[in-house]
């Protein structure tokens, strides 16, 4: 027989300590952590931001309202108080490893094309020309000597 090999799946699990982002309600768009699962639908959750214009109140909230991220806050505590969770949060530096995730980069990348003014926006367009210009022309080039 052969062996067997059983492997964690890639999904992100509910679980105390991870991070989630709200997608809809008042806090859309803010950090908060899962302090304790309610039930299979509902999760109480706190965002000690150290930005207070960031700060998400400990509340409970369905997971459809919330995106889970792939940071996790590694043993914490369940239903931990509020102190507890800030230190936490801050000794994992939470906000630095969102901000500097993937997902967080093209946020602000659309966000900051959003704002653009039309004339922005041409400028952008022609500058990606320029560039498609110079790969395809050293692409030609480096062809052309093979």
């Amino acid at each position: 027989m052969g062996e067997a090999s059983v492997t964690a799946s890639n999904w992100r699990l509910v679980e105390v300590g991870r991070v989630a982002m709200f997608a809809k309600g008042p806090y859309t768009g803010r950090l908060a952590a899962i302090v304790q699962i309610i039930d299979h639908k509902r999760v109480l959750l706190e965002g000690p931001s150290s930005n207070p214009a960031q700060h998400v109140p400990r509340q409970s909230a369905p997971l459809s309202h919330v995106s889970l991220t792939s940071i996790v806050i590694p043993k914490l505590p369940l239903a931990v108080g509020q102190s507890g969770l800030k230190k936490q949060w801050e000794s994992e530096k939470v906000e630095d490893k969102f901000n500097n995730s993937v997902y967080a980069k093209s946020k602000a990348k659309l966000a900051r094309r959003k704002e653009l003014s039309d004339f922005e926006r041409f400028k952008v367009m022609v500058l990606r020309k320029q560039a498609r210009f110079e790969v395809r022309k050293s692409l030609a080039q480096s062809k052309g000597k093979a």
